[in-house]
């Protein structure tokens, strides 16, 4: 069995999230890292045990030691540094969102495709294991037939979280490099994927979006309703979004509160957590039969999708098969987004798959 050797493309505060799943393993390890901060770079480098930095993305792609490249860097970059890979002959893992627009993403799946390269899409909340969970009950019939997702988001302040630089959130806010608004398009696509991955694919959406000031000449994309029905018969999907900065929520990550609710005929399901502990609650909850009933989830910590995502991509390229978030999938997640952005600009209903 050959080890991988892996790139890590971009040092930002996520990449020791993505560090994680490389641990202890004999088949995969970090061997160079690119950032164009090279102190930053040879910190990160030590701190993991890879020998090789780079301050320019065209010199990792030559070193014949990386097989992988993990690209962590703003979305705007992510088409052209992903085709770039692809060409010389490196499998990519970048970042969701996929890319900013569905030529961009079009362009990428068929590099990969010339190139014979694995393309996937790096999106955490569908390897959180609760979240894994619920998906095997629901294809188990434990809540019956699913009819109606709910999912919320809401920000929100905390004295424990992570610190991060301006530097890193301020071109979240510049709509050419993030490819909408850092609720919606950025952190939202979390959710697009996560509505994706448990029940399918969306039909039609209908979104409002309204912005609320958080600096000086600078709006977020919130508060806002998302409501879209799946291509499957009698499902459907409510999404809101909330900008509450003045809540209190604890948090070791980002304050964002996520929490999901999927209702069956026969019962309903609820996942309590991802980056923060806002309801006092079990990680996941099953109500069925007049009961309410916790679900033992062994590893609930936020981290623990990073873990899996990463260690899915090894496992699929040593073992073979295809990733979870291939470039198909990540294609029509993006379209999700995209169209949630369309309905809100134009005031009607979008049906992602007509955009182009």
């Amino acid at each position: 069995m050959k080890t991988i050797g892996v790139g890590i493309v971009g040092c930002g505060r996520i990449s020791d999230l993505h560090e994680l799943g490389y641990r202890g393993r004999s088949d995969a390890k970090i061997v160079a890292v690119c950032d164009t901060n090279s102190d930053l770079a040879g910190l990160k480098a030590k701190a993991w045990g890879a020998k090789t930095i780079y301050t320019e993305y065209t010199k990792l792609l030559l070193d014949s030691e990386v097989d992988l490249v993990e690209l962590l860097v703003p979305h705007h970059l992510h088409a052209g540094m992903t085709i770039e890979a692809c060409l010389a002959g490196k499998h990519v893992s970048v970042q969701k969102p996929m890319s900013t627009s569905v030529i961009e993403a079009d362009q990428m799946i068929a590099a990969a495709e010339k190139a014979k390269v694995l393309l996937r899409i790096y999106e955490t909340f569908v390897f959180y294991p609760p979240a894994v969970r619920a998906k095997e009950m629901i294809q188990a019939g434990e809540i019956g037939e699913p009819q109606m997702l709910r999912m919320h988001v809401s920000t929100g302040k905390t004295e424990c979280g992570w610190e991060v630089p301006m530097d890193a959130w301020i071109w979240r806010f510049e709509e050419k490099k993030c490819g909408g608004g850092p609720m919606i398009f950025d952190h939202g696509y979390h959710l697009f994927s996560l509505a994706h991955y448990l029940m399918g694919p969306v039909e039609k959406v209908y979104a409002w979006i309204d912005s609320s000031p958080v600096l000086p000449g600078v709006n977020l994309d919130a508060p806002a309703v998302i409501i879209f029905k799946f291509k499957e018969d009698r499902r459907y999907g409510v999404f809101d979004v909330e900008h509450t900065p003045n809540t209190h929520i604890p948090s070791d990550y980002y304050v964002d509160d996520d929490r999901i609710e999927i209702i069956g005929d026969k019962g309903m399901l609820f996942i309590n957590r991802y980056t923060t502990k806002t309801v006092d609650f079990p990680e996941l909850i099953l109500f069925r039969d007049g009961q309410t009933m916790p679900v033992p989830v062994p590893r609930v910590d936020w981290a623990d999708g990073f873990i899996d995502c990463t260690r899915h991509m090894i496992d699929v390229l040593q073992n073979g098969g295809h990733p979870v978030l291939d470039g198909a999938t990540g294609k029509k997640v993006l379209q999700f987004s995209l169209a949630v952005m369309e309905s809100a600009k134009t005031g009607r209903e979008v049906r992602p798959d007509e955009l182009k």
